[in-house]
């Protein structure tokens, strides 16, 4: 399958205490490099104030890639493809978490402890199309997370992955503000809130941004569907001084398919680049589909 080699930074641990929530990283990892992430002036930065972007791929939906959600594949990332983050993208409905609570959290809690051990940034992501269906039992989620992990400056928020079509104003900036304040009792790690319409429309919700500090607004492409008018929106949202994040991007079309655009994918990684834009790929699975990273049977 077509995959581009875009990652740096990564390094094999010395200590290895599997029961320790978080530690100090590794020497030579992304996270002993620039510690606790910040947003300053809409850009995203490290503990000393030095503008910092994150490279690295998001693993599927939980519950339909179980055989990838270990420390196993985070290792294997982190040392052969270099990634500085990874993405668990904890499935909600569907059979994931509103059905298995537990066996979900603990397949999240396993690759946040990998990623804790191994120095490298990762993403608690609510990977839900109708997460304002699900306020309550997504605040108890982040909340618990957040008091877990808060300490550790490797730990990210996504609260909403894709909402669909609604509103911003009336609808999904009250769900972030709710999963914000559960969050914000036990950290001040970084947020990435999603945004309407599949993640793409950040420049509506640059227009009305949420008043706190360290969150960013994700917008989500895929090469051979999304083009040119997104670039536009992501540059108008970043005119008005919000910091955004790639959370998640593919190489074919927005369904996971079709042919790789690699002249598309080329502009879009030109784009992430100029503008210093943190980003995470879809997916580390082998199902037989264009977005896949793997073969089938990896």
């Amino acid at each position: 399958s077509y995959r581009l080699k875009l990652f740096s930074g990564c390094v094999r641990p010395l200590i290895t205490f599997a029961l320790l929530v978080c530690m100090t990283a590794p020497s030579g990892s992304a996270v002993a490099e620039h510690g606790q992430l910040q947003v300053q002036n809409g850009k995203l930065v490290n503990d000393r104030g030095f503008a910092v972007r994150l490279r690295g791929m998001s693993l599927f939906w939980s519950q339909w890639s179980t055989q990838f959600w270990n420390e196993d594949t985070i290792r294997w990332l982190c040392e052969d493809w270099n990634i500085t983050v990874v993405r668990a993208a904890m499935g909600v409905e569907g059979g994931g978490y509103l059905e298995n609570p537990d066996i979900e959290k603990q397949r999240v809690q396993e690759v946040v402890s990998a990623a804790i051990r191994l120095g490298i940034y990762v993403i608690i992501d609510w990977h839900d199309h109708h997460a304002d269906q699900h306020i309550d039992g997504a605040a108890a989620f982040f909340e618990e997370m957040a008091s877990r992990y808060g300490r550790c400056p490797n730990v990210l928020f996504e609260t909403f992955n894709e909402p669909e079509y609604q509103s911003w104003s009336d609808v999904i900036k009250p769900y972030h503000l709710r999963m914000i304040a559960a969050i914000r009792m036990h950290t001040p790690n970084l947020i990435i809130l999603g945004t309407r319409t599949w993640s793409q429309d950040v420049d509506d919700a640059a227009s009305d941004p949420i008043d706190e500090r360290n969150i960013a607004y994700a917008f989500h492409f895929y090469a051979a569907t999304h083009k040119d008018a997104l670039r536009k929106k992501v540059a108008d949202a970043l005119s008005r001084g919000v910091a955004v994040f790639a959370s998640e991007w593919g190489t074919c079309a927005a369904d996971g398919n079709g042919a790789v655009d690699i002249q598309e994918t080329h502009e879009w990684l030109s784009f992430l680049e100029k503008h210093q834009i943190s980003d995470v790929n879809w997916a580390i699975n082998d199902k037989l589909e264009a977005a896949s990273a793997l073969r089938p049977g990896a």
